[in-house]
């Protein structure tokens, strides 16, 4: 039984499952809105890498959160809470239900659950923990993230440049485990949250995410990229399917492997989003072709 009259529908899942084409047919059949909490498609820059909605789903459904920031802005998971909670309350001015889509598990936590707090530190600290990555590669991080705070290691997703240096910055900034910092108090929300996950056997989503890969070169990444080159070192351009070309723009490794490297990195990355997502005990898990089972379930979950 609903405690709220409105709801947020959330559709995660892996990366190349489907979330967007499932997202846009809820949010049809439930005539509202769409909001993204896919922390990469936020960059107007980083369009092919990082696999936005067509410009035919963006015309079908209002999204938010889309290519709205330039990857010269600092931007935060904290932000994105605040922003996103703001354009939940907005939104559901005129709609019972708002669908929510993405696969960046913090984000939506943010969202659904609240954030721990953390204390602010030098912006120095990231710029040189950035630098460190780019001389001598994430295996250093890792080495001196395992020594800092041997209990987020063990936690933490270490081929994610991103998290890596957020732990580091605040070991660093104030001598302290990053572990200790997080309490993971539940801060009450007034809106019911229905969860959707979307899966399939691993091979299926390998081979989605290789053919993905492929379209993404196809669509001219390497393109992309290099018009990002002397920008590398930002916070935003340190994610799977840059670094690599990076790297072949560096003369490091040729495009063949890069490519590979892109493919190998995101299946990682994939596995890890469902090791996230398999831990929350309220999420219904569905195929992706399964799309009329999906609106069933929330129709009578809304019911």
């Amino acid at each position: 039984m609903s405690k709220f009259p409105k709801n947020l529908i959330i559709i995660t899942g892996p990366t190349a499952i489907g979330k967007t084409g499932l997202a846009v047919f809820i949010a049809k059949q439930l005539k509202t809105e769409i909001i993204s909490f896919d922390s990469r498609q936020f960059y107007k820059e980083m369009k092919i890498g990082t696999a936005v909605p067509s410009d035919k789903e963006l015309a079908e459904i209002p999204h938010h959160f889309i290519q709205n920031l330039s990857i010269h802005e600092e931007y935060s998971v904290g932000d994105f809470e605040k922003d996103a909670l703001k354009k939940i309350e907005e939104l559901f001015q005129n709609f019972d239900s708002v669908v929510m889509v993405g696969g960046s598990g913090l984000y939506e936590k943010a969202v659904t659950e609240g954030l721990d707090v953390f204390p602010e530190v030098d912006s120095s600290i990231r710029e040189e923990l950035i630098k460190d990555l780019n001389e001598f590669g994430i295996e250093k991080l890792q080495e001196e993230l395992k020594t800092a705070d041997p209990e987020y290691f063990e936690k933490a997703d270490i081929q994610n440049a991103h998290r890596i240096i957020r732990a580091l910055e605040i070991c660093r900034g104030t001598g302290m485990t990053f572990s200790s910092f997080r309490k993971n108090d539940l801060k009450p929300r007034n809106f019911n949250v229905i969860k959707i996950g979307l899966e399939l056997p691993r091979q299926e989503i390998y081979d989605r995410i290789n053919q993905r890969v492929d379209l993404m070169m196809d669509a001219g990444l390497l393109d992309e990229v290099k018009s990002l080159y002397e920008f590398r070192n930002l916070n935003s351009l340190q994610t799977v399917g840059y670094r690599e070309i990076f790297d072949y723009l560096d003369g490091k490794t040729s495009l063949d492997l890069a490519v590979e490297e892109i493919k190998k990195n995101t299946r990682r990355y994939a596995k890890r989003q469902l090791t996230w997502y398999r831990k929350d005990e309220k999420i219904k898990w569905f195929s992706p072709f399964e799309k009329e089972k999906v609106l069933n379930y929330i129709k009578n979950c809304l019911n």
